[in-house]
């Protein structure tokens, strides 16, 4: 009886989390790719080798995605902004800020918690530069 609870229990959160994720990734889609003429965030372009695209998110919040995975963006003091990539020096913009994220990155892949929000654990993995072999 067991077995069959957890199978259950990890079934619908399987599907829980396949609903969020497939849900936050069909509203960026259905934005088109810059979120439109109007958006003051709104890029996507080849950088590095690798695509970059942002958009304006809720509450006209940047939104930064790397390859396809959301790099999470933080407003500084300063009016720059800063990723769990490069934390040390604040940019200007979310682009510039995401720019500064794919040349620290270099080739290596970037993390799956880099874009998460409120994550209990650290999004740099412990690294001191956010990279992960």
């Amino acid at each position: 009886m067991t077995v069959t609870r957890r199978v259950a229990l990890r079934s619908l959160f399987t599907l829980a989390v396949t609903a969020f994720t497939g849900g936050a990734l069909g509203r960026v889609a259905l934005r088109g790719p810059a979120g439109g003429a109007d958006d003051p965030h709104a890029f996507d372009e080849m950088y590095g080798g690798r695509r970059i695209l942002g958009l304006s998110g809720p509450g006209g919040e940047p939104v930064a995605f790397v390859d396809g995975r959301p790099l999470h963006l933080m407003r500084c003091a300063d009016g720059g902004y800063v990723t769990p990539i490069d934390h040390y020096e604040s940019c200007p913009t979310p682009l510039a800020a995401v720019r500064a994220a794919v040349d620290e990155l270099g080739a290596a892949p970037l993390s799956p918690l880099a874009g998460a929000h409120g994550a209990s654990t650290d999004p740099t993995g412990g690294s001191p530069r956010g990279v992960h072999a």
